[in-house]
């Protein structure tokens, strides 16, 4: 067994090899912005002249390319902008591109066929959802909702009427991994599951992956949703809103230092309980309703030509109040969400690109009920800090390798108990709370063999780590005798978890 294997790698690294001392002899990077927002572009494409082989840019807008000495242009072009060509100067490498939007008209068109889409690459599960389809679509109530969208793409199918909550290929919906600019959203829904927490407004990208999996994704087994903010408009300020028949919506945008510094705001909220209390007052449900809201808001800073600076946050609640004078009766349920995510971005050189951030993400869910002088509640949630690190090399156009390390320290407070009555504290034990670590390593190989041949390749290491303080009871049958529990001391092993996730996909053209 280990003759084959080896055999296999000493041909990957002579594919490796051919490609890096193939007759390329430049190498072009740079950023791929819009002109009039100055914010970058995904999925632009960089193709150099006389030749159909060419790269597209990342998340980032970042693009590197490997181009033989003859070639002089290279097109730059994306779906609703101008083509710009760019002319290569000797001794230059670094090409940052700005695409003027452009306004097309033409005559009724017919979709063929779509086959190319489908069978030119090894990500069969990724689909991308535009902003402007999302809101062109009918909405509930004026209300555009993210996630109900999705719902219509094959595979994933709604969680029930009225639920924004989804299935893709017959998992939960606890597991989908949701990631607001990289931050975990753990209830992804408001007004009970009607509408999203995510304001179209203020989402700039799309993304869910229903299978092929990349190696940089793990602690979920159904799918991944990766949704990106946008950046704020470095050119000039403006506002958007809009009302609907529950609720309002606002958002402004615009440059701190012209092209340096952007900074956007969105912000969401009903107005239930407002256009419900002229109805209770008076009413022995006087003070019952219902509201949600919502903010956005995201910040990023150009350092210089190679370094950017990202900050994002977001927080959201819901409030549910019901009360009844009759009985003396009073109960008030708030959750929501609360993230916060910063990264930067870094150059490394004309093949390499740097990411590395650290997020926070919090859930919490309060029940609080009383009648006269007593009261009784509960809190329960779940609180994240992630550190991950990732970079990209592209040896050739025809070749992308990625890896990376991140971190993930979880605390759990599945209840925490209280109870008063007057101006007496009951003693409800001290709350419930779990400490664990989850890390993982990752590494992924994305390459164009030949024409034909297409290989994604990765591999990652997964390890959970539950630690103290913790206490387990030993669980006995009727009649046996009490055994001793076993107390963990904070930051004890209690148990440990850990496996690897090869991901391998090949795609094979066999027609024109």
């Amino acid at each position: 067994m280990k003759l084959p294997f080896r055999i296999l790698i000493l041909i990957w690294l002579f594919f490796c090899n051919s490609l890096l001392t193939a007759q390329a002899q430049r190498i072009i990077s740079g950023t791929v912005t819009d002109a009039s927002s100055g914010e970058q572009i995904l999925g632009a494409s960089i193709v150099p002249g006389n030749n159909n082989q060419g790269t597209s840019t990342n998340m980032y807008g970042f693009y590197s390319l490997k181009l033989a000495e003859d070639i002089k242009t290279v097109a730059v072009s994306f779906i609703g902008y101008k083509t710009s060509q760019i002319l290569l100067k000797a001794g230059q490498s670094v090409y940052n591109m700005g695409l003027e939007p452009a306004v097309i008209a033409f005559e009724e068109a017919k979709v063929i066929s779509e086959r190319q889409s489908h069978t030119s690459s090894t990500d069969v599960g990724r689909a991308s959802v535009e902003v402007d389809q999302i809101k062109a679509l009918p909405a509930l109530l004026g209300e555009v909702d993210v996630l109900k969208v999705l719902q219509f793409l094959p595979g994933v199918s709604s969680a029930g009427d009225g639920n924004s909550g989804f299935y893709v290929r017959g998992g939960g919906p606890d597991q989908n991994l949701i990631l607001l600019d990289d931050a975990t959203v753990y209830n992804a829904s408001h007004l009970f599951g009607f509408f999203s927490v995510f304001n179209a407004d203020a989402i700039r990208n799309i993304e869910l992956i229903k299978g092929s999996m990349p190696a940089e994704y793990g602690e979920r087994v159904s799918s991944v949703l990766n949704i990106s903010l946008n950046e704020g408009n470095a050119k000039k300020w403006k506002a958007t809103g809009g009302l609907g028949l529950i609720s309002s919506r606002l958002t402004v945008e615009g440059p701190v230092i012209k092209d340096t510094c952007s900074l956007i705001l969105s912000g969401r909220r009903t107005y239930l309980d407002v256009l419900t209390r002229p109805f209770t007052a008076g009413s022995a449900f006087e003070g019952t309703g219902y509201y949600f809201y919502d903010f956005n808001a995201k910040i990023n800073y150009r350092l210089s030509g190679r370094d950017q600076l990202f900050f994002s946050s977001y927080f959201g609640r819901d409030v549910f109040n019901f009360n009844s004078a009759e009985a003396g009766f009073r109960t008030s349920i708030p959750w929501g969400n609360r993230m916060g995510s910063l990264r930067w971005n870094r150059i490394l050189n004309d093949r390499m690109f740097l990411n590395v951030g650290a997020t926070y993400s919090e859930y919490t869910f309060s029940f609080l009920a009383g009648q006269d002088e007593f009261e009784f509640g509960f809190e329960s949630g779940i609180k994240d800090l992630t550190g991950r690190t990732e970079w990209s090399f592209y040896p050739n156009p025809r070749h992308v390798i990625k890896g990376g390390i991140d971190y993930i320290h979880h605390d759990f407070v599945p209840t925490d108990f209280s109870a008063r009555s007057g101006d007496t504290q009951f003693d409800t034990g001290t709350s419930e709370q779990t400490f664990s670590h989850e890390a993982g390593i990752y590494l992924q190989d994305d390459f164009d063999v030949t024409e034909v041949i297409r290989l994604h390749a990765g591999i990652r290491w997964s390890g959970f780590w539950h630690v103290g303080p913790f206490t387990r009871y030993p669980l006995t049958t009727l009649g046996a005798a009490t055994q001793p529990a076993t107390v963990y001391a904070p930051g004890e092993l209690v148990k440990f978890y850990n496996g690897w996730e090869p991901r391998l996909a090949l795609r094979v053209t066999t027609g024109p």
